[in-house]
């Protein structure tokens, strides 16, 4: 399997004869965590399906290899009310064997809720099975369309950080939404700003000095993002609680320049 495993060229989506992804250039390799920021009705949900191949394009080219394998986490886990469906269930839809299921809830850190209803969950623990079912697959390139939603910041914290180890551990590629900026530059390798075409791309701590995404956010949150730096020296537990590498909890330590 190739380093690169998706290849966006001039990828253009229109809805009635409007561009909703216009002329879009994005590659997603193995080791990358690419999160996709812009403001409402940018067309950063319409990019992700199309890179799912659920969306037909307009013009443009998608590469990708013949044996990728996708994980997509949704934005929300959407059930009828009344439909009884344990945890375990959910997973086995997904088509992976039990044994499959469980690690990749273990993993999650939700395998306790086996048994549990799902529509019980609390939000994060939702995102946590949503995430588990994609890892069942063990895919090549994880699609995470709002992974947070839903989710305290603790969790937040958490659950970003779980991404960036899963990322390590199975060697894929990673490519999300995010509306939460301090998070976003605290998570990711890279940030493309989209707003129906690429305003901006680059690394987290040099996007906040460019000028079409101060003219997409506005000054304030620009200059907000420009002092924040994370240092990845710690891992959080289910609770975003920090743990040193003894497991004992530990502080938090952020940059302000």
């Amino acid at each position: 399997m190739p380093d690169r495993l998706v290849h966006l060229d001039q990828l253009t989506i229109q809805f009635d004869d409007r561009p909703v992804v216009d002329r879009v250039d994005l590659s997603v390799r193995r080791g990358d965590i690419i999160t996709i920021i812009g403001p409402n009705g940018a067309g950063k949900t319409t990019l992700i399906k199309a890179i799912l191949g659920i969306q037909r394009i307009s013009s443009g080219q998608i590469s990708r290899p013949s044996r990728l394998i996708i994980g997509y986490v949704p934005q929300h886990l959407s059930l009828e009310a009344t439909l009884p469906l344990s945890v375990r269930r959910f997973m086995l839809l997904c088509g992976q064997s039990a044994s499959a299921c469980e690690e990749a809830l273990e993993r999650t850190g939700v395998r306790h809720l086996l048994d549990a209803s799902v529509h019980h969950l609390s939000g994060g623990e939702k995102q946590r099975l949503l995430l588990a079912r994609a890892l069942a697959r063990r895919p090549d390139l994880l699609v995470l369309d709002e992974p947070a939603q839903g989710v305290d910041i603790n969790g937040q914290a958490a659950l970003y950080e779980l991404i960036r180890q899963l990322r390590d551990e199975l060697n894929c590629g990673v490519i999300m939404i995010s509306h939460d900026l301090h998070l976003v530059m605290a998570a990711t390798d890279k940030v493309i700003c989209l707003n129906q075409h690429v305003c901006c791309s680059g690394y987290p701590a040099d996007i906040s000095h460019d000028p079409a995404f101060i003219e997409t956010f506005g000054h304030q949150v620009a200059e907000s993002l420009a002092v924040y730096h994370h240092r990845h020296n710690h891992n959080h537990d289910l609770h975003g609680d920090v743990v040193t590498a003894t497991g004992h909890q530990g502080t938090c330590d952020h940059e302000h320049h």
